[in-house]
């Protein structure tokens, strides 16, 4: 629930509140700053707006401290009666939500593209270790729980890429594609839990440590099932296209 205000001055916004989990927030110029532009119903009284970092009263309060994903800053931010010209509202006053709205089937199409080839990559790292990798006398991959787990996965990843594809396709022509973005997104969240997981177990204690990139995919691709909309808010999403979702 967004609790920030940007309140029309003359002509400056004047901004008071704060955002959590603001992405390469220490070390961007500026943000674009999702914030409400008066009273109304939630959906309609939010603006966006492009606000640069070096503003007075902008504090980075601290970089959070995260499980993965740890190359890419994330920052809690305060803001304290910043001023902002309001030509630099983006489109019109009060259609913030539904541009974030918009944008975010870009973001999640975006996200499903970025994990397709760190999956493959870890499959193929997988199958080059467990090839070379011994337990008495033969090779980790010559167990058939493990080859024909590695293409059951390899499954998965083509069949996500085909949704993606798919989606993307449509939404070039124009098309809402809402639902099968929302679908290609909680898909991809859960199937890198499931890649990393997998993989990770048949690199034994070798991938409980930090040294191979198992490792690191199994923290880093954690995100995709929470960032730009949870894998519970993907599921509400498919629910109301499906029209089963309870109204209140």
């Amino acid at each position: 629930d967004i609790k920030t205000t940007a309140v029309r001055k003359g002509d400056e916004y004047v901004i008071n509140g704060g955002k959590m989990w603001t992405t390469s927030g220490c070390q961007a110029d500026w943000m674009c700053l999702l914030a409400n532009t008066s009273e109304g119903p939630p959906h309609q009284n939010k603006s966006l707006i492009c606000l640069p970092m070096n503003l007075p009263g902008i504090h980075v309060a601290k970089k959070i401290d995260k499980l993965g994903m740890r190359s890419s800053d994330t920052a809690q931010i305060f803001f304290e009666d910043v001023r902002v010209p309001s030509k630099n509202l983006i489109g019109e006053e009060g259609k913030g939500f539904t541009y974030q709205m918009l944008q975010f089937q870009e973001e999640r199409l975006w996200g499903v593209a970025t994990v397709l080839t760190p999956l493959e990559t870890i499959i193929k790292e997988t199958i080059d270790y467990t090839r070379q990798r011994k337990v008495f006398d033969r090779s980790v991959l010559h167990n058939q729980a493990v080859h024909f787990r590695l293409a059951e996965l390899a499954t998965e990843v083509e069949l996500l890429r085909s949704l993606l594809y798919r989606t993307v396709a449509l939404y070039v022509e124009g098309n809402d594609v809402t639902k099968f973005a929302s679908m290609a997104k909680l898909k991809a969240g859960r199937l890198a839990r499931e890649v990393t997981d997998s993989c990770l177990q048949f690199w034994g204690g070798m991938g409980f440590t930090s040294e191979v990139l198992v490792s690191r995919f199994y923290r880093d691709l954690r995100l995709m099932s929470i960032g730009g909309g949870t894998d519970e808010t993907m599921l509400s999403i498919i629910c109301k296209h499906m029209e089963i979702l309870p109204t209140k």
